[in-house]
């Protein structure tokens, strides 16, 4: 039996989310960056996102209520902008609608397998440690590849910073309170909690 997140995806119509998986299958991405983060016990943050553009955001908001998640965002061009960047709804809310709605083109299917290992590494906590980092940073490298691609952070970049301090003495266990749940995090020792 699917988990009760997924069975929402099931009531779908046919004709919405094929129109909706092909609309993402020439105007959408999914993407994977890197934050360089003192807070973060491993010293990256790693950001999912899954992302459609196109002049008319009618379209994008009919796009975001069918999933139930993420953000409208414009741009000064006119652009517009449907973004999820939520690892819990990438994870039951995005994912499923993809694997049930499948892409006809080869490259957003191999893009979107990707993306789904990293989602799963990231929800698994694998992010949180330096093996973990390594293999999602590796995933990554395969994502999206070709004109236009960029990166602020490279595999290098994560590497040297593991060989520049390479134990994080200075991090220490914190508390985070998130929607009535209390969890463990990770803070720099140096910063107040």
């Amino acid at each position: 039996m699917q988990p009760a997140d997924e069975q929402w995806v099931k009531t779908v119509k046919n004709e919405r989310g094929y129109y909706f998986a092909g609309f993402t299958d020439g105007e959408g991405s999914f993407n994977v960056s890197l934050r360089k983060r003192d807070d973060h016990a491993i010293g990256w943050q790693v950001v999912l996102t899954f992302n459609v553009s196109q002049r008319e955001s009618y379209i994008l908001a009919q796009f975001k209520q069918l999933l139930g998640c993420g953000r409208l965002q414009y741009r000064r061009d006119g652009i517009c902008y449907f973004v999820v960047s939520n690892p819990r709804s990438i994870v039951e809310r995005v994912i499923p609608f993809f694997e049930r709605f499948r892409f006809l083109s080869q490259t957003k299917q191999r893009n979107f397998a990707i993306f789904k290992k990293i989602a799963t590494l990231v929800m698994e906590q694998k992010h949180l440690t330096r093996e973990g980092l390594n293999e999602i940073v590796d995933l990554r490298e395969t994502l999206n590849i070709g004109r236009g691609r960029k990166r602020k952070y490279t595999k290098k970049d994560v590497r040297i910073s593991f060989q520049e301090n390479p134990q994080r003495l200075d991090v220490r266990p914190r508390t985070v309170f998130e929607e009535g749940k209390v969890r463990s995090a990770w803070r720099h020792a140096g910063s107040s909690s």
